[in-house]
């Protein structure tokens, strides 16, 4: 194991996650956003905000980016060399605030603009026997002003946290969870600012959320989930998730935790 991928390892299991990671080079990053394009042509931004999911079976330019082998290495130096991929889809933050609006902090409170509360992936998505890694790929700039990941490093440590049904509307998890104010740390939180082409990487107990976007620019990015082979899912009523698109992303799976998977 080389230095530098120990050392990836070591600040991963530190504080949780890495962030501003390169990946896309400028031509495949030019041809992910004119195919994601044709998406919303197709589908319109309403369905393609949040409704794009388990791309990676549906079309082949999305299947080669959950293979990027810059993703893959990263991927590998924390799960280890047994991968397989769990779960894809596209999160969109389109615009939603008049030109004439200032961007500031009564923005982001404003009710009902898409958000994404506190909360743990681990919570909703059934899962024992590994750790859930989650990527975000950008194929925007994500930055404060248009909602970027925010998180609470070392969070990944403290273990499951209470989840409640949102307060507030707009928050765009599809199970409507958030954690509770008082359980989460917020005066430490940071956020993980991306150029268009970088990655982001969390543990799935990692608290984290995102804010609305105040700013005239879309944050498009595509979100992955992997696990090791070790992995399993769980037959939890609270956490009722089906995995009908796996796939064995790289090495050999000696557990066949997930019936339905695909190599």
């Amino acid at each position: 194991m080389s230095t530098s991928t120990t050392k990836l390892q070591e600040l991963y299991n530190q504080q949780g996650f890495l962030s501003a990671l390169p990946v896309l080079k400028e031509t495949e990053l030019r041809e992910a956003k004119q195919a994601f394009a044709e998406l919303e042509k197709k589908f319109g931004e309403e369905y393609t905000q949040y409704s794009l999911h388990n791309v990676h079976l549906q079309y082949p330019w999305v299947g080669s980016l959950t293979k990027h082998p810059e993703i893959i290495q990263v991927v590998k130096a924390i799960l280890g060399p047994d991968v397989i991929l769990l779960d894809s889809r596209f999160i969109c933050k389109y615009p939603t605030l008049k030109p004439d609006i200032q961007e500031n902090e009564d923005a982001v409170n404003q009710p009902g603009l898409p958000y994404v509360a506190w909360h743990q992936d681990m919570r909703y998505w059934g899962i024992a026997g590994g750790p859930v890694l989650s990527v975000w790929l950008a194929l925007d700039d994500s930055l404060q002003e248009n909602g970027a990941l925010q998180v609470i490093p070392g969070s990944h440590c403290a273990g499951m946290l209470t989840h409640r049904q949102a307060i507030q509307p707009g928050n765009m998890l599809s199970v409507n969870q958030e954690i509770p104010e008082e359980l989460v740390q917020a005066d430490e939180a940071v956020f993980c600012p991306l150029l268009a082409g970088q990655m982001s990487i969390h543990d799935g107990l990692l608290v984290h959320a995102s804010d609305p976007n105040t700013s005239q620019k879309r944050r498009c990015g595509l979100v992955i989930r992997y696990v090791p082979t070790s992995a399993y899912p769980t037959e939890d009523p609270d956490r009722p998730r089906k995995f009908a698109a796996t796939v064995l992303l790289c090495g050999t799976d000696r557990f066949n935790h997930f019936s339905n998977k695909t190599t």
